[in-house]
């Protein structure tokens, strides 16, 4: 039998092209009958991809957060952690297909940034510190979020991520009251607003009255006069304190004694790490500026409010490059605009939806004190427009701050200038987590059959969970699910295929679709009886 060299073959030549040119019954595979097929396939693909496609937007744009929530947790993707223990805000399980999604995310972003790559080495440095790498860093004094209470519920709420308006009539301007609603995208919020606003309309005797447009800005701009009349978004009344720093960063102790001595501090990102080893890794794999070292690892952070599914949670996972540039204005605008290209590349290579990205450009109080340039690469989800991953121009602060905090000299000797210089950085730093989402988001489709509504995925072969799944025809012809078990027997040595036999091939082709595996391997009647090849 020679099916596993025509479906390695098979397999190769698809796996680099969009999980969203086929659905499932597109993307069955043949042995010889698979290249004839194949073709007319992508042939029908490029005449009328744009109904297709036009049917997925349609479903994005009604998918709510719940929905990808529920679809997460019904096919094993993610759980909430602890979950037999009423669960812990903040933290998540990542179940059968979730590890798998996970693990090809990670596996796929370091073959691109690192193994393809001459001039990145990786590095895998350690979750807790010295204490001191924080204290030169500025995260013990500055790494924190504005935070307000309310007194009433003595519930917590990020200052940034509630916003306020006045309620402002339009017959004469006078302002009537203030609304307070969380951050979400501004249909959301206009919608909550305008309920809020009904009340206090109503209690000012203004039921009915025409108002202004809201004019929503976050309360760390609110004054303290505002704050006295701005409502709880918890108890309905001005209940709420003056903002105030949070510090982020998980405290634990290190040893037999538990007293100042034994602070320290679980990593709240995982670029220190690479600074503070850029000496060791940079002699010992002879690196010569420009060069990267580029870590997948866990990070911490006591965040006020966790919110938004594994968009913003207390425990996750970042992929980060440090890459190293000679100093200099006019040296770093090429390098960070180069890394701006990779990244877009990378995400699209993928699967990644492209109509759903978008820049944003920091500038003046957004960017950060030390950085020359930091863009983002967006997304939008169900619940807004944000950040998915940042390249930021760090200048040298880093290695300025740890050689300054260490006594030890960070500097590298360039042997074709003949000087020594602390290295600027160009970091492209991504989210393992929000990638996940972004995914499981650019994945979402949806289709009707017989007046009913299912949602499915459509993951890219680079990361699908399950790369493809062999289906018998039957399963009580010995000599047809003998080949089938034999060609899944040899598959599984390379990928994480699935093994269905059971129910009607249509069915066990749609349980196929709903996690997003790209392909099905059928071995039917003609595969023993006339051309040994597969559907």
């Amino acid at each position: 039998m020679k099916f596993t060299s025509i479906t390695v073959l098979a397999l190769n030549m698809l796996a680099w092209k969009r999980a969203a040119a086929f659905t499932t019954s597109q993307s069955n595979l043949y042995g010889k009958r698979s290249f004839s097929r194949l073709a007319a396939t992508t042939a029908e693909a490029a005449a009328a991809p744009a109904t297709e496609e036009a049917a997925v937007v349609d479903a994005y744009e009604k998918v709510t957060m719940d929905e990808i929530v529920s679809l997460c947790k019904r096919r094993g993707f993610i759980f909430p952690s602890s979950e037999i223990y009423n669960g812990f805000a903040g933290f998540y399980d990542y179940g059968p297909l979730g590890v798998e999604l996970k693990k090809n995310i990670k596996d796929t972003w370091w073959r691109s940034m690192v193994t393809q790559r001459e001039d990145v080495v990786g590095l895998d440095s350690s979750i807790i510190h010295n204490p001191t790498t924080w204290k030169s860093s500025g995260h013990l004094d500055g790494f924190s979020d504005p935070m307000v209470d309310c007194k009433e519920t003595k519930l917590r709420y990020r200052a940034d991520q509630l916003f306020f308006s006045p309620v402002t009539l339009k017959e004469d301007g006078s302002v009537v009251g203030y609304v307070c609603v969380p951050e979400d995208n501004d249909d959301v919020m206009v919608k909550a607003a305008k309920k809020m606003a009904k009340k206090v309309l109503k209690a000012n005797d203004k039921a009915g009255a025409d108002i202004e447009a809201f004019s929503f800005k976050d309360l760390t701009e609110a004054s303290e006069e505002e704050m006295g009349k701005i409502p709880s978004p918890a108890s309905g009344k001005p209940t709420l304190t003056m903002p105030r720093d949070f510090n982020l960063m998980f405290q634990t102790s290190v040893g037999a004694a538990t007293d100042a001595s034994s602070v320290a501090y679980l990593r709240p990102e995982t670029a220190q790490g690479i600074f503070i080893n850029f000496k060791n890794a940079q002699g010992t794999s002879r690196a010569k500026v420009p060069f990267g070292i580029a870590q997948i690892g866990k990070a911490f952070r006591n965040e006020i409010t966790p919110r938004n599914f594994i968009f913003r949670s207390r425990e996750f996972e970042q992929m980060e490059v440090e890459y190293f540039i000679p100093p200099g204005d006019d040296v770093w605008p090429e390098f960070h605009k180069q890394w701006l290209k990779d990244s877009k590349d990378f995400l699209l290579s993928i699967g990644m939806r492209e109509d759903l990205m978008g820049w944003d450009v920091h500038e003046g109080d957004g960017l950060a004190h030390y950085a020359r340039a930091c863009t983002d690469i967006t997304f939008k989800f169900p619940f807004g427009e944000q950040e998915l991953m940042g390249i930021a121009a760090r200048g040298n602060f880093d290695l300025t701050q740890h050689s300054e905090g260490s006594g030890k000299s960070l500097e590298y000797y360039d042997e074709s200038a003949k000087e020594k210089y602390l290295p600027h950085v160009i970091e492209p730093s991504l989210g393992v987590d929000r990638l996940f989402l972004a995914l499981v988001c650019s994945a979402y489709a949806e289709d009707e059959i017989g007046g009913e509504k299912r949602n499915f995925l459509k993951f890219h072969p680079k990361v699908a969970p399950i790369k493809a799944s062999v289906l018998p025809l039957v399963k009580n012809k010995e000599e047809l699910v003998g080949v089938a078990r034999e060609l899944f027997d040899k598959l599984r040595m390379r990928w994480n295929v699935q093994w269905d036999a059971t129910g009607a091939i249509g069915r066990r082709y749609r349980r196929a679709d709903e996690v997003g595996t790209p392909f099905c391997i059928t071995v039917d009647f003609d595969t023993i009886e006339k051309d040994n090849a597969v559907t």
